[in-house]
């Protein structure tokens, strides 16, 4: 339950990714390798239409969009170094 929570927090901090890609888009820290994969999900995400809930159904279809925002959110962060993630505070 706890990691669901996380997950819950996570999302409403979302506020906080747009400068947080950009800066992991633009770091020198960040390897072009990692770069790349999260540029791949991104666009995996957005050209596949693939829906566990279909859109029609406006609230539920909304909700696994979200969790699947989430997931590809919370694999660029594990990928980015440290220093990137304490100053974004994205894992508290």
């Amino acid at each position: 339950m706890s990691k669901f929570l996380k997950r819950i927090r996570f999302l409403f901090n979302i506020r906080k990714s747009i400068p947080f890609l950009v800066s992991f888009f633009k770091s020198k820290e960040v390897n072009l390798g990692k770069k790349v994969i999260s540029v791949g999900l991104l666009l995996v995400y957005i050209i596949v239409p693939f829906d566990l809930i279909p859109d029609y159904l406006i609230l539920f279809g909304i909700v696994d969009d979200l969790a699947v925002f989430t997931l590809i959110f919370q694999q660029i962060v594990k990928m980015a170094p440290e220093e990137l993630k304490n100053r974004y505070d994205l894992l508290k």
